[in-house]
């Protein structure tokens, strides 16, 4: 069974001869507790092209000390990682294995470092006794184990302890500094061993388009989406918070660059590479739309006296979303383990490889980017405009959904061109998300009202009132006509001639 710690920790150089200043009285340090030198053995796995290590993530299998087992490392911020844990096993445990999965591929995981250490350890305590941080001298001597080379060093490591305040890493690092220790040059011991055995990450090729060129600019938003969607796959495993939001947004993104950009890259080749976006963001969207769906209809609830919450309606909405929410992870997971999404992984390598350019990608970035925001743009205009013209109702509910991916599309279109166009670019995407946000509103109690009916049968034929949930859809109802009410103001803010002229200029 693995288990999740966060590592928060700092490393410093130093020689067999560094002398480690005395911190008692250091940020709240009563005493330190010499534990003396524990050796410690860590096999580093990686695929032979060194993919983990060019995300900075590292998988070791070590033994010797109190945490001896397998340790996969996601980075989280400068200093900061996530050590996920798995006991000791002669292969790699099946739930390591899965969070690799978008990196590696098909391709295995081999021995590419070892390390062998001597851990000199001593406990920082507070004045209670309890452990604020670790302080370890390492000496550490790296055999390559693909191919030769060896390196020895001595660095110095202090590692954060549970619970205890971040501002002790920077009281530490202080008397260290004035000690004349200085902080490490390399992120972890992997990334040295390798540098130091001449065999560090490759770099990433620059592609093909010219600095400058509107092809350039829109690879640039492809890779960054693609990058997204490979590094959230093992967050949505992990079930961290909006992972699977921030996943299906990756996805939305890149298939909407490909569809506003589709004078520089051609859509006869991206049109099949979306549908398989569009694929995978349906098999996400069941978790994320029901965790919306359900916060919605918490806070809803929230707003009533406890005189019109009648029933078990908290029970019942648990209930509900409990056992949706699970079928909604494992589709999720199931999609997440399919060939067809190491499939559609390795096309989009492949796409940035020798991506599909047109005539246009060759053209000066600023103007291409911005003729294609205002088509998005244009778009967006003759829905919204379609939806304002209809009578409430089921077709306007229908048309105004539409404007709201419309006004998503155009979103992204602009965020995209963001580094090349600049502060236009900003504010006319800020102008579009406020249209765009009260277009979702609107879409979500659509959504929250059908749910309710759903909801309000099942209590009536479980013999419970269904009082509160038609309540609660009533109200769902007005505050859709509330958002239509606004949505024109807003548009006219939008939709300004200033906002399209300094964005064409």
């Amino acid at each position: 069974m693995a288990e999740t710690k966060r590592e928060i920790e700092r490393k410093y150089e130093a020689t067999a001869k560094t002398a480690v200043p005395d911190l008692v009285g250091t940020g709240g340090v009563a005493a330190v507790w010499d534990e003396g030198v524990t050796e410690l053995d860590a096999v580093y796995y990686d695929t032979r092209d060194l993919r983990l290590a060019a995300d900075a993530l590292t998988l070791r299998r070590r033994t010797g000390g109190a945490d001896e087992g397998w340790h996969l490392k996601f980075p989280v911020a400068s200093g900061i990682r996530d050590e996920i844990r798995a006991p000791l096993s002669e292969t790699l445990p099946a739930s390591l294995a899965g969070l690799l999965r978008s990196r590696v591929r098909h391709a295995p995981v081999v021995p590419v470092v070892r390390l062998r250490s001597s851990r000199d350890v001593r406990r920082l305590l507070d004045d209670q006794g309890r452990p604020l941080a670790e302080l370890s001298v390492d000496t550490v001597h790296a055999d390559r184990l693909t191919g030769t080379g060896e390196a020895t060093w001595t660095e110095i490591e202090v590692e954060l302890a549970d619970g205890a305040d971040e501002a002790l890493l920077d009281t530490v690092e202080k008397q260290l500094k004035k000690a004349g220790i200085r902080p490490s040059a390399s992120p972890s011991k992997l990334a040295r061993a390798l540098e130091e055995t001449g065999a560090g990450t490759p770099p990433r090729p620059d592609g093909p388009t010219e600095p400058g060129t509107a092809g350039h600019a829109v690879l640039a938003y492809v890779r960054e989406q693609i990058d997204a969607i490979v590094a959230l796959d093992p967050a949505v495993r992990r079930d961290l918070p909006d992972a699977v939001h921030q996943m299906r947004v990756a996805c939305r993104r890149l298939r909407s660059a490909f569809k506003s950009y589709r004078k520089v890259l051609d859509r006869g080749v991206t049109d099949r590479v979306g549908d398989e976006l569009k694929w995978l963001a349906g098999e996400l969207g069941a978790a994320r739309d029901e965790e919306v769906l359900t916060a919605r209809l918490d806070a809803r609830l929230d707003e009533l006296p406890n005189t019109l919450r009648l029933g078990p309606v908290r029970a019942r909405l648990r209930i509900r979303s409990t056992r949706r929410a699970d079928d909604a992870r494992r589709t999720a997971l199931a999609a997440l383990d399919s060939p067809r999404h190491l499939t559609l992984l390795d096309t989009l390598d492949a796409l940035l490889a020798d991506p599909p350019l047109r005539k246009a990608a060759g053209r000066d970035a600023p103007d291409v980017l911005a003729r294609a925001v205002l088509k998005d743009f244009d778009r967006l205009a003759r829905r919204v405009e379609h939806a304002l013209a209809l009578d409430p109702g089921q077709e306007r509910d229908l048309a105004l959904h539409a404007a709201r991916k419309a006004a998503k599309r155009t979103r992204y279109a602009a965020d995209a061109a963001r580094p090349t166009l600049g502060k236009p670019a900003k504010r006319f995407a800020k102008r579009v998300k406020a249209v765009q946000s009260l277009l979702g509103e609107h879409q979500d109690s659509v959504v929250a009202r059908t749910a309710l009916r759903e909801i309000a049968v099942q209590a009536h034929e479980a013999g419970e009132t269904a009082f509160t949930w038609g309540l609660l859809y009533g109200r769902e109802e007005a505050a859709a006509l509330a958002g239509e009410r606004e949505l024109p103001a807003a548009w006219k803010r939008a939709s300004a001639p200033r906002i399209r002229a300094a964005l064409s200029h």
